[in-house]
């Protein structure tokens, strides 16, 4: 008999939130509050979904709309949609290989997919099961010599983008993830409760935790022999984030990285142009999901300042809160060129795999022909400051 988690949802799946729900039953919950929470009270995680709410776009009519172009040139890349899958800690832990099944539907829609440092499948295992090699996301590790082996490793499978994380010089704290036992020294009761919470989920036992070993960090192995989970290296991961990183030492990222070159978790106009000073060739506005610092802006209130502060010299992107097609169109209309989405396509590949992923792009790409018609634009170039109410 099949637990209540591995029951079908009563309505077939459409919408990031249904995704969501039905991710939700899936995951065991310690895995489930990873991907859905934020920092401390999570006020800026609600804010980045409820201030892009508040967003109004301007509806016009009597526009020849009958062509309409979605597609757009970024960073040397022709994508069918402004659209990038961002990089997701521990995705595999979420379904089977989830990183190859996501790179494979972002493959199939024309945008790219982003791997992160701490994937569970590597670098090398996504890019021998798609055509188009991923973008590679790093972070600034105060090992300066594995990083340089991470960066020769991207470049050695193709990457064409490497987005540098900036945001991380600590890590702020999830009491989501404290509460569920995935961070800190849990006591004993803490650890059998964990241990209940994923003996519970027969499904993702079965799907996941069997079907989809080895669940190691990919992309890390080397750094900890003889780890066996993802847990075994998280005390090494945490203490790698660099609180001592300047912009100088772009110039060193620089130095082993030929490809293009994006720094994300940006949320100020003094930053932006001194990424642009820096010499990068895009940046992302972004506050990390509200997985960091909470009480910033969320990222639809920091875009506008951003865009206008850098102009054309730099590509500018936007993750946070974007949870569908008209999301999309709204980020666009606040500056960017393109939108980068994280917990959009987990809980969809939680859910679904591959088939969820590409059924939650075929949504977004709906919704934005939709958005394109109903705004009087034949073309997501054209969409800008005009576009909103």
């Amino acid at each position: 008999m099949r637990s209540s988690a591995d029951r079908p949802l009563n309505v077939q799946p459409a919408t990031v939130r249904d995704y969501r729900e039905l991710a939700r039953r899936r995951l065991p919950r310690q895995l489930f509050d990873y991907v859905d929470g934020g920092a401390y009270e999570e006020a800026t995680l609600k804010a980045n979904e409820t201030d892009l709410e508040r967003v109004l776009l301007r509806q016009r009519v009597m526009r020849d709309v009958s062509v309409r172009d979605q597609s757009v040139e970024l960073l040397g890349q022709q994508l069918s949609m402004p659209l990038i899958l961002g990089p997701v800690g521990i995705a595999g832990m979420f379904a089977r290989r989830a990183e190859v099944q996501a790179a494979k539907a972002a493959e199939a829609a024309g945008i790219p997919f982003t791997e992160s440092t701490v994937s569970i499948c590597s670098i090398e295992e996504v890019a021998k099961e798609t055509a188009v090699p991923p973008w590679f996301q790093l972070y600034v590790m105060r090992d300066r010599g594995y990083a340089e082996k991470l960066m020769a490793r991207a470049e050695a499978v193709g990457s064409p983008v490497l987005m540098l994380t900036i945001d991380l010089a600590v890590v702020g704290a999830r009491h989501r993830d404290t509460r569920n036992a995935m961070v800190g020294s849990p006591s004993t009761w803490a650890k059998v409760r964990r241990g209940l919470d994923l003996v519970s989920h027969p499904g993702w036992l079965r799907r996941v935790a069997i079907g989809g070993k080895p669940l190691t960090f990919g992309n890390l192995a080397e750094v900890v022999p003889g780890a066996k989970t993802p847990e075994d290296f998280k005390e090494w991961v945490d203490a790698q984030f660099d609180p001592s990183v300047t912009w100088e030492d772009i110039a060193w990222v620089r130095e082993n990285w030929k490809g293009k070159l994006v720094v994300k978790g940006i949320l100020d106009p003094e930053d932006a142009r001194k990424a642009v000073d820096a010499g990068v060739d895009g940046l992302v506005v972004s506050n990390h999901g509200g997985r960091q610092l909470d009480a910033v802006p969320s990222t639809a209130a920091a875009l506008p300042a951003v865009a206008e502060a850098v102009g054309d010299q730099t590509e500018v992107l936007a993750d946070g809160g974007v949870r569908n097609g008209l999301d999309m169109v709204k980020m666009l209309a606040l500056g960017a060129r393109a939108v980068i989405i994280g917990r959009a396509w987990a809980y969809a590949v939680a859910a679904e795999g591959e088939a969820g992923v590409a059924k939650t792009l075929n949504t977004f790409r709906s919704d934005t022909d939709v958005a394109l018609a109903l705004t009087g634009n034949n073309s997501v170039a054209n969409v800008g400051p005009d576009s909103l109410a």
